[in-house]
């Protein structure tokens, strides 16, 4: 039996789409695919939900086609599909959207205007681009049920994630942890990784750096032949010194010990680092000069290799607290080993501040390693740095925290101080910043190595 195809006399996309589409459209198939497998097993699929405050861009088209090849795998095999579109109606973009339209700020929100303006403001906004969303859906072909989407500001929805919630909740599957999140003060919100990615979130600033000299407390027979022994760590955040737990090296590299002089200070020293970055804190045309010969203000340091060992090696040795202002309990201040340690810059050992980094946060977890956190006044567990950018005042602690686990002379002097110049209403990137301070408070220490400006 013979069967006539349509036949072209030419190659055209294009059109080819448009006589489908046209073909789906007008027996109404993407429907009838769902009718005519009612009663089957079914296949249930949830669109992740894009925001319609954009426009739909071609990685959408890309995702969405990957989505409709697996619903529509499953219906060819007899399943029900039912296919719900959804919308995402919550996220800062939208939030920052809004108040820049209206010329307002988060603190304006109940007094400027209403709560319940802010929202329809928002709901309003959310959607604009609803229409440019379903065309394209339309014109690529991707089946999913828009007619009926869920909506996450639709209470329906919050109601049945607080009851899901809930329900996971009675079976004793949450439990309280912390974790490592971005969180802007300017915006008074946390942040997720996909707005920490939109355009213009980062630009290029010159930051003060320092390379901190970490007092060994149980140093290797090698370290203890000249001066003091110290483990050098870079950092681009001296402001998180005053939080650093523990030091982390590499466990595939190998680090030296190296008798020297502070260059600062003037002071005989061992300092340990990665020998792959030996050249980088040492010139080499000092190599061959005799420690002997040195005198403070000498252009060349001289510098001399005495012992080399593989990361592991070091792990479990100790080292004094940098800046004693907060104890943060048994188990800090040791060298770990972390697989995410690198050569490429700073000293192959790397600075541990649980609070403030989620690499620090997870390798501190996997060791033991307390992160330093405080007692606010109403026992809340924090990190030094408040919701504003600012060094916790010592009001707004817990006195007996502050009593038995601060040295409060020390931290007196720093406590409110705000950790970025951008958060301080008072000082403009011209003036002096923490990291500078913190710095030059070291240098008077004899506690660092090196302060630098770094892109």
């Amino acid at each position: 039996m013979s069967k006539k195809f349509a036949e072209y006399s030419k190659f055209d996309l294009s059109n080819v789409n448009k006589e489908v589409l046209k073909k789906w459209q007008d027996g109404d198939i993407f429907h009838k695919s769902l009718e005519i497998r009612e009663g089957h097993p079914s296949f249930v699929f949830y669109e992740g939900p894009p925001s319609a405050n954009g426009m739909p861009g071609i990685h959408h088209v890309i995702a969405r086609s990957i989505k409709d090849i697996f619903c529509r795998y499953k219906t060819m095999k007899g399943y029900l599909v039912n296919r719900k579109a959804g919308w995402d109606t919550h996220g800062l973009p939208v939030e920052l959207g809004v108040e820049k339209s209206m010329g307002i700020t988060k603190e304006d929100i109940g007094k400027k205007i209403s709560v319940a303006e802010y929202n329809a403001a928002c709901r309003r906004d959310v959607m604009k681009f609803t229409k440019e969303w379903e065309d394209l859906t339309q014109k690529m072909g991707y089946w999913v049920d828009m007619e009926n989407p869920y909506i996450t500001y639709d209470n329906r929805y919050i109601e049945t994630l607080w009851y899901l919630l809930k329900e996971l909740y009675k079976k004793g599957l949450l439990y309280k942890g912390y974790t490592i999140q971005p969180y802007s003060p300017a915006a008074g919100t946390g942040l997720s990784s996909h707005e920490l990615n939109q355009p213009g979130c980062y630009r290029d600033v010159k930051d003060t750096t320092c390379t901190a000299q970490f007092r060994i407390l149980d140093p290797k027979p090698e370290m203890t032949e000249f001066g003091e022994p110290f483990f050098l760590a870079w950092t681009t955040t001296p402001w998180t010194l005053p939080s650093n737990t523990a030091l982390c090296v590499g466990p595939n590299f190998t680090y030296v010990a190296v008798q020297t002089f502070n260059p600062y200070t003037g002071m005989p020293m061992t300092v340990v680092l990665a020998k792959d970055l030996l050249d980088a804190h040492f010139n080499p045309k000092a190599a061959g000069l005799a420690l002997s010969d040195y005198k403070p203000g000498d252009k060349l340091i001289p510098f001399k290799v005495v012992g080399e060992w593989k990361g592991p090696e070091l792990a479990g040795m100790h080292y004094e607290q940098l800046i004693p202002w907060v104890n943060p309990g048994e188990g800090a201040f040791r060298v770990i080993t972390g697989d995410y340690v690198t050569v490429e810059d700073g000293t192959g050992i790397v600075h541990i501040a649980p609070t403030f980094g989620a690499d620090d946060d997870r390798v501190g977890k996997a060791n033991g390693v307390p992160p330093l956190m405080l007692t606010d006044k109403d026992g809340n567990q924090r990190p030094m740095v408040d919701m504003t950018g600012k060094f916790y005042l010592l009001e707004d602690l817990d006195p007996e925290f502050v009593q038995t686990r601060m040295n409060a002379a020390d931290y007196d002097p720093w406590q409110g101080k705000f950790v970025k110049n951008a958060y301080d209403p008072a000082k403009g990137e011209k003036d002096e910043t923490l990291d500078i301070e913190i710095c030059m408070m070291l240098k008077v220490q004899n506690r660092v190595f090196r302060i630098e400006k770094h892109v």
